[in-house]
């Protein structure tokens, strides 16, 4: 940070975005962790999530909720000593600030199992269930709007803005106003969408398997929006190139794809991690289907950027479904939404045009919307929402074959019975 700002000179405002629900502990006078943190894919916890889910308690082993537990009982089981937990934003606020202050913001709160979403603050039923005093916990703060000089940094800039990273994607990509989705695409896929200032019924998880965020919040505006999840995405490329050694990169998979005009028949389910909306099945494995002799290395490429792609379009059929929202955009970053064969795939799949981000990570842009909408820089939402220009558009130029794609998915779940019974 300090040679970015030695190389930019001066910075009007601060914004944060990060990983949401991975979860740090740290003492409260030294500023030092006391143990390693737990990033938001560790299950550990998922024992304790069934012990509670028993006791009528819904938490899931990838909110902090029971991280936070799991942290305090190792190192503080008396609850004595002086710590401060939060998420990773309250962390980098905490150490800009030089320990000054201790926030997080309603998007990143919403995500830890502990919010209320009557309140908008903590809800301290749950704290006592797992005995979490409020005491070590963030105060929620606004998503845009001064919070505290970041002290440790040259000219101590006033940080302005704090996101959880999907937020801040959909604010960078100008998906402000009910209509517009965008789709991340990075080891995970994750669409959300705004919904609108009304609260949701229930912050449990919808029908289709969507789940409520809260968008941002800014003064007396709380908005709200939705998010469909994918558990794998260029995780899948990943091992196309780490593990198999198909491919020597992830752009070199959009080349090999390129040789071949369809993939003969292959179908692959990106289940390496189970699937998420809308079967939220944690016992489904990755599926390769409709091999033949003639099959070659451009067909499973090809066939694995199209199950991804696959993948996205039941995104966007649930949150359509959970929402009774028409999406009028598909908006796309992250590594895969560089790769023309797979955002072709992705127009096919969702009969959607699709708008490729001009940034790889709308992320940053998100967050410097919610520091400069603080200060000025931007008048209000709308100023924001009038920047977006996409890098590319695609539009879709076949259909893909749903029927037998959902054929696919049902032999891909239910691979390990056992982990597909778990419902969190």
């Amino acid at each position: 940070a300090r040679a970015a700002l030695a190389e930019s000179g001066p910075v009007d405002a601060v914004g944060i975005a990060n990983q949401r629900a991975s979860t740090i502990v740290w003492d409260r006078t030294t500023g030092e962790p006391v143990a390693p943190g737990l990033g938001w894919q560790d299950l550990r916890t998922l024992g304790d999530c069934l012990v509670f889910q028993a006791d009528g308690l819904r938490f899931a082993p990838n909110q902090s909720a029971t991280k936070i537990k799991h942290l305090l009982d190792n190192a503080d089981p008396d609850r004595t000593k002086n710590l401060c937990v939060g998420t990773v934003d309250s962390w980098i606020v905490w150490t800009l600030t030089e320990g000054a202050a201790h926030v997080t913001d309603a998007s990143n709160a919403a995500v830890t199992g502990l919010f209320s979403i009557e309140t908008l603050d903590w809800d301290d039923a749950l704290l006592a269930k797992l005995n979490i005093p409020r005491s070590t916990l963030p105060t929620i703060v606004d998503s845009s709007g001064p919070i505290a000089p970041a002290s440790a940094l040259t000219g101590a800039p006033i940080i302005c803005g704090i996101a959880g990273d999907q937020q801040a994607s959909l604010i960078g990509q100008g998906c402000v106003r009910p209509g517009p989705a965008k789709i991340t695409f990075g080891t995970g896929g994750m669409l959300d969408l705004v919904v609108g200032p009304d609260r949701p019924t229930s912050g449990a998880r919808g029908n289709a398997g969507t789940f409520p965020i809260v968008a941002w919040q800014r003064g007396d505006e709380t908005m709200w929006g939705t998010e469909a999840i994918m558990l794998s995405a260029g995780t899948n490329i990943e091992w196309l190139r780490d593990d198999l050694g198909i491919i020597d990169s992830a752009a070199d998979s959009h080349v090999v794809a390129q040789q071949c005009d369809d993939t003969d028949g292959v179908v692959y389910v990106p289940a390496l991690l189970g699937l998420g909306t809308p079967n939220w099945d944690y016992g489904a494995r990755g599926t390769l289907l409709g091999i033949t002799r003639g099959t070659g290395r451009p067909h499973i490429v090809r066939a694995v950027l199209e199950g991804v792609a696959q993948r996205g379009a039941d995104l966007v059929d649930a949150a359509e479904a959970d929402t009774g929202l028409a999406i009028s955009a598909l908006r796309v970053d992250g590594g895969m939404s560089a790769n023309p064969t797979f955002t072709q795939a992705l127009a096919n799949a969702t009969q959607h045009t699709v708008e490729i981000s001009p940034i790889l990570e709308a992320t940053t842009l998100g967050a410097a919307f919610l520091a400069g909408l603080a200060v000025g820089t931007w008048a209000g939402w709308d100023d924001i929402a009038s920047t977006w220009q996409p890098s590319r558009i695609v539009e879709p130029s076949g259909a893909a074959n749903r029927e037998r794609w959902a054929s696919a998915i049902e032999r891909a779940s239910g691979w390990h019975a056992d982990l597909s019974s778990f419902d969190f």
